[in-house]
């Protein structure tokens, strides 16, 4: 019976998991190398991370710097991030890639702080789901004569605070990356 429920959280700390790593590419003002994550280079046919095509660092808190491994590489890296989603301009100097992360207005920073809000909402909904399933799971069980209705309460009460539990990891979670895209 508990390796059911095992089952759930596991799913439920999943979620968990992609949220923050949907966070870790939200701009918050500074560069932060995991910007970089979702955004693939054509390294010889082959779409391939940033990461894996040069070294990233960070000399000061807004600017970035890729130092592709192969001079050739330049342009394909300047050209992804080009095309992706990052709203950053990138300068090639020939030998490295730089990105300036530009000090968000306002206005960006609440707009970027409500994409926050319903990424955490759509964690949340997700959440529910899982407990969901597992409750349908645990009233097919009881009907298959495999747990007695007590047992089944008790495994949707034990489901019940996990959920809970979660939940406020995401709370937290939103709350703690809403903080750090306010603060200026």
């Amino acid at each position: 019976m508990a390796a059911d429920l095992k089952v759930y959280e596991d799913k439920m700390n999943k979620t968990l998991e992609v949220l923050m790593s949907d966070y870790g590419t939200i701009r918050a003002g500074r560069a932060n190398p995991h910007l970089l994550d979702k955004i693939r280079v054509d390294y010889y046919g082959t779409p391939t991370p940033i990461q894996q095509v040069g070294n990233i660092s960070i000399p000061e808190a807004r600017v970035m710097v890729i130092q592709p491994w192969e001079k050739s590489m330049l342009k394909a890296v300047e050209k992804a991030i080009m095309t992706s989603e990052l709203g950053v301009h990138p300068t090639n100097d020939g030998s490295v890639i730089r990105l300036v992360f530009p000090e968000l207005t306002e206005e960006r920073r609440k707009s970027i702080s409500k994409d926050v809000k319903k990424k955490g909402d759509n964690a949340k909904v997700a959440l529910r789901n899982i407990r969901r399933d597992a409750n349908d799971s645990f009233k097919k069980m009881e009907k298959a004569g495999e747990m007695s209705e007590d047992e089944r309460k008790d495994a949707e009460t034990k489901m019940q605070k996990v959920t809970d539990k979660m939940t406020a990891k995401v709370d937290e979670a939103v709350e703690k990356k809403t903080k750090e895209i306010m603060t200026v």
